[in-house]
């Protein structure tokens, strides 16, 4: 079993997601084999909140090019994370807004 540092990646810091922050909705980048209750269950557990519900949805890479090679950036996960209204916020988001 993944331990719950190893599902949720990181922060997705955009200003379209820095918008829904009021809303208690945050963006993260979790891995690409983890399920939403994966997901759910480790924001449960890393910031102490209660999830509503959890959206995902699969990126595929870019394609970039570096002189005449064409290489492509990796697959990645994102998951978008709604609170329950009568759960305390994510600390991690608060000197951000």
């Amino acid at each position: 079993m993944k331990s719950p540092y190893d599902i949720i990646k990181r922060p997705i810091i955009t200003e379209q997601s820095m918008e829904n922050v009021s809303n208690k909705v945050y963006v993260f980048e979790v891995d690409k084999t983890a399920s939403k209750i994966d997901i759910r269950r480790a924001v449960e557990e890393i910031f102490g909140v209660s999830v509503l519900k959890v959206n995902t949805m699969n990126m595929p890479g870019k394609e970039k090019r570096m002189g005449v090679h064409v290489g492509r950036r990796p697959n990645w996960k994102k998951a978008i994370i709604r609170l329950t209204p009568d759960s305390k916020t994510i600390e991690f988001f608060e000197g951000m807004v």
